[in-house]
């Protein structure tokens, strides 16, 4: 087991107590059943992805985890801390741009993993959808593949209404050249944060992505 009951419990309580005060008096808890839990847990990730992938090796937890202060310069909704601890175990960490890793959230009411293209420039936008164009049988192979599909379930994401001429033609085979974005992610009830094979529901989620996003590495030179 890698999280212990009082991870769940100190965000249930932080909920309607979420302002400095709470947080500081409750500090030795987060940092005990938490950040620490969370660090390790993140490493451990790591660990197991880099004997597949020697693109993790040098990563470290720290690069990887977001910290649970709000950014509310811009929000309406003040309250200053999050409710879940999440991480993004990618090459290069949170400042990585490549299509290859998982994007996880532990909360008190679901456990949710996402993987696929969700951050794209103008240029790198267009380089996906003429791929998608010119490889349409290797990407429907991709995102139709049953693991991926009992996992995830389909691609999702923003689209254009309008696409340059020379894709309409392919795009009337594969409706998701409209896409902007290309992300999927599942939901897991919360309870399996407790068990003791939190980690290895988050490896198959990572596994089951990684068609997809292999075919977007590919075309997306970071």
């Amino acid at each position: 087991m890698f999280f212990q009951q009082e991870f769940l419990d100190f965000f249930i309580e932080l909920a309607p107590n979420n302002h400095k005060d709470w947080f500081d008096l409750n500090r030795k808890r987060y940092e005990q059943f938490v950040k620490e839990p969370f660090k390790d847990f993140v490493s451990h990730l790591i660990a197991k992805m880099a004997e597949k992938d020697p693109a993790f090796k040098e990563l470290e937890a720290k690069d990887c985890i977001f910290r649970i202060n709000r950014d509310i310069r811009f929000s309406k909704d003040k309250q200053p801390y999050k409710l879940q601890v999440s991480a993004i175990i990618t090459p290069e960490g949170k400042k990585s741009k490549a299509v290859n890793g998982v994007y996880f959230e532990l909360g008190p009411e679901k456990i949710r993993v996402y993987g696929g293209v969700y951050e794209i420039d103008k240029e790198d936008l267009l380089i996906a959808r003429e791929g998608i164009a010119a490889h349409p049988e290797k990407f429907k192979k991709a995102y139709r593949d049953p693991l991926f599909i009992e996992t995830f379930g389909e691609i999702r994401g923003e689209k254009n209404k309008i696409l340059p001429k020379e894709l309409k033609e392919a795009s009337e085979m594969e409706p998701l050249i409209y896409n902007k974005q290309w992300y999927f992610f599942t939901e897991f009830e919360p309870e399996m944060i407790l068990s003791d094979q939190l980690d290895q529901l988050i490896l198959n989620c990572y596994e089951a992505g990684r068609p997809v996003e292999q075919f977007f590495n590919e075309l997306i030179k970071r």
